[in-house]
């Protein structure tokens, strides 16, 4: 997590009262209740921010289906444009506080190719169903989403996801998700690395944040290094297109790198100037991508 990144969630948290109580709350509860500092901290770490009340939902005009599908004890939401059903699949995903409308650029330009891009809205996040979601959750629903597609006889041709989903993507792809082409836009490295910004934001000791890890780990069943480029990057067979802004202030260049250097087919597209979200709109990254889809090999 960069300076950048750890300035802009201070200001997002102290311009927002609730929040902002809450965390001298949660400031004094490690004090006198550690463990129940640690129950709050784990809440709220899996609660996806800004709400999603606050949010202006994407307009989808009548040529896109939307369904939702249950799952665990929440659910998902899966975009799809109507017709073109035989189509060779794309499933396109969000990052951490994010949403389908953000892939929609990326999603039409994979359809002019003439593929069926699937878009797929994580618990919590939102239309779907859920308030709170983790990213091995993150990876579990595309597992499920991609496996069930197969079972209805679609073709996956490509998965491609931004930032925490790449991460979740990454792991799905090391663990035989059975996609051909991988895109990680933006991925960031280290889980780690997020509740060390959540420990410095809401002011949380270190044993704190250390056993707020373990709540998560112990609930979820699997470590945070899991995730990490060193232990799922030699697993990746696919041929895997890796995109990442140099100056991204949310997760590092040097991520995308980590991801570029341990997968065995893959290959660094560096952009300039794009940041962490514009590159999901920039033309020439959408081509890119594009052509990585459909490349014949």
């Amino acid at each position: 997590m960069t300076q950048p990144a750890l300035h802009a969630a201070t200001r997002y948290y102290d311009a927002r009262p609730g929040i902002r109580l809450f965390r001298l709350g949660l400031a004094a509860v490690q004090r006198l209740w550690p463990a129940l500092a640690v129950r709050a901290a784990y809440r709220l770490f899996a609660t996806p921010l800004p709400l999603r009340l606050l949010r202006a939902r994407t307009r989808w005009g009548s040529d896109w289906r939307i369904e939702s599908w249950p799952f665990e004890s929440a659910g998902l939401t899966l975009y799809s444009p109507m017709g073109a059903s035989d189509a060779p699949t794309a499933l396109l995903v969000h990052g951490w506080g994010g949403h389908a409308g953000q892939m929609r650029p990326l999603a039409d330009a994979l359809l002019e190719r003439g593929l069926r891009p699937v878009i797929l809205e994580m618990p919590a996040h939102g239309r779907s169903a859920g308030s709170s979601s983790t990213l091995p959750q993150f990876t579990r629903a595309i597992e499920y989403v991609c496996a069930r597609l197969h079972h209805e006889g679609h073709v996956l041709q490509l998965a491609a996801a931004h930032s925490l989903g790449a991460n979740a993507l990454a792991q799905a792809a090391s663990r035989g998700l059975d996609v051909p082409r991988l895109v990680l836009l933006a991925p960031p490295a280290s889980p780690f690395e997020f509740t060390r910004m959540f420990a410095q934001v809401f002011g949380l000791k270190e044993s704190v944040r250390a056993s707020m890890q373990r709540r998560i780990e112990a609930r979820e069943g699997i470590l945070m290094k899991r995730f990490e480029p060193a232990t799922v990057g030699p697993r990746i067979g696919a041929p895997t297109l890796v995109v990442h802004d140099r100056g991204d202030a949310v997760n590092r260049f040097a991520d995308g790198e980590a991801f570029a250097r341990v997968i065995a087919n893959a290959r660094l597209i560096a952009t300039e100037g794009l940041g962490h979200r514009k590159l999901l709109q920039d033309a020439q990254v959408l081509r890119q991508v594009s052509d990585f889809a459909t490349a014949h090999d």
